[in-house]
């Protein structure tokens, strides 16, 4: 069975329904494409937020109407398919053809590949049991809200493995329920990829004044099961840790199969230029899935909303006929309590770091520098510090360390002599 095989004014077909998928689609209709869309997601929900999942969805203070990103209906107006709950199976780049898993075929002129990623299985023996979980889709959110009233209902304790960010928002999302809980990290701080010793030490103590006990430097031996169930982990050093639910935080593999098997440029990710362009200029792709090259050669994995969604736009514009570069300034953010860090640029390579504020007021940023230049700065519940760095970076501004050190100096004001 062939669906959408001549299609007049051209085929796009988007593999993903999530972020990237659903705004290459529309940037596509706001450009002006008028040939047939079809997105193909192998879930069975239609396009959602994933970023609300480890937090108020977890929590329970929004319901799945909050939750939808795009109802059907309303990508339906726009003249966008979306087929959920169906897999693709294989890419045939010299047809310009997919197969589904339900038998059929689409035909496409351009192809989308938003496929995101994974969380990483915790590779050791008994972590196959029904009560170990990882984060990424609604339904593995659902089913951790799910054992985590089990959890409150048998007055079991939680034990999360990984300090990254979505970890600790699920160990904070825990503790607002009462629940006890265990963070466990192999690296000598949490968070260690993205944040400097003084942040990561921040957050460590945010997390123990909740009542989470954080270990550094753990390894884990194997999961105990009882009755079919994981009931504890059990450390190398032979310690012992009881458990109703355990939720894996380990990070993410780049879904980057189909790519792989069709062929394309894949490194940790299907590889694409800064225009969304993938080794054939009849497939882009964007989102988690990807790892963007830069102009010296090295390779940009980003995982965040605004990375989808940049490159979304990117790929859309290279299937116009048209080239946007992606070259905005990352930012990401977490929540975790009340506290909100919003992140600017990539602190990797900084040679340089100044405090604005004071970590003990709980609001305040460290900016990072390389050589002199700006290159990122992260703030905790300083929302302006944000803004203002994401404009400062853009425009190859760098406060001096007094500047930045002076609250009542107006960081802002440099943006108008440079």
């Amino acid at each position: 069975m062939s669906d959408n095989s001549e299609q007049p004014g051209g085929h796009i077909v988007i593999v993903g329904a999530g972020q990237a998928g659903v705004q290459t689609a529309e940037a596509l209709r706001a450009g002006g494409y008028a040939g047939a869309i079809t997105m193909v997601g192998d879930e069975p929900h239609g396009p959602y937020h994933r970023p609300p999942l480890s937090k108020a969805w977890l929590a329970g203070e929004i319901g799945a109407a909050q939750l939808v990103m795009r109802a059907p209906e309303l990508l339906a107006k726009k003249l966008i398919t979306l087929r959920t709950g169906v897999k693709v199976l294989s890419i045939d780049r010299a047809a310009k053809l997919v197969t589904l898993d339900d038998g059929s075929h689409l035909a496409y002129t351009g192809l989308v590949l938003a496929t995101g990623s994974t969380p990483r299985a915790l590779p050791l023996p008994g972590a196959d049991a029904p009560n170990v979980l990882a984060l990424r889709t609604r339904d593995d959110a659902s089913a951790i809200a799910a054992a985590l009233q089990r959890c409150i209902d048998a007055a079991l304790p939680v034990i999360v493995i990984g300090g990254g960010f979505i970890g600790l928002e699920v160990a904070a999302t825990a503790r607002k329920k009462g629940l006890t809980v265990t963070v466990l990290e192999v690296a000598p701080r949490l968070l260690g990829r993205v944040l400097p010793p003084l942040l990561s030490d921040w957050y460590a103590d945010l997390h123990r004044g909740h009542g989470v006990d954080v270990q550094l430097g753990v390894q884990i031996a194997s999961i105990e099961q009882q009755d079919g169930l994981a009931s504890a982990v059990v450390l190398s050093d032979g310690g012992r840790l009881p458990a109703g639910l355990i939720v894996v935080g380990i990070g993410v593999v780049a879904n980057d199969g189909l790519a792989r098997t069709a062929g394309l440029e894949c490194d940790r990710g299907t590889i694409v230029d800064a225009c969304s362009r993938t080794s054939d200029l009849a497939v882009v792709a964007a989102g988690d899935n990807t790892a963007r090259r830069q102009t010296d050669g090295s390779l940009l994995r980003l995982e965040s909303v605004q990375n989808a969604t940049e490159q979304a736009k990117s790929a859309a514009a290279w299937l116009l006929g048209q080239e946007r570069p992606f070259t905005a300034v990352p930012w990401f953010w977490s929540d975790q309590y009340d506290k909100k860090l919003q992140m600017a640029g990539l602190s990797a390579g900084a040679d340089w770091h100044a405090l604005r504020g004071d970590p003990a007021s709980g609001s305040f940023s460290v900016y990072h520098l390389a050589a002199g230049r700006l290159i990122a700065v992260d703030s905790v519940n300083a929302s302006k510090d944000h803004l203002q760095a994401r404009k400062l970076i853009e425009a190859g501004v760098a406060p001096s360390e007094s500047q930045i050190a002076d609250l009542a100096f107006d960081l802002g004001g440099l943006l108008a002599v440079s």
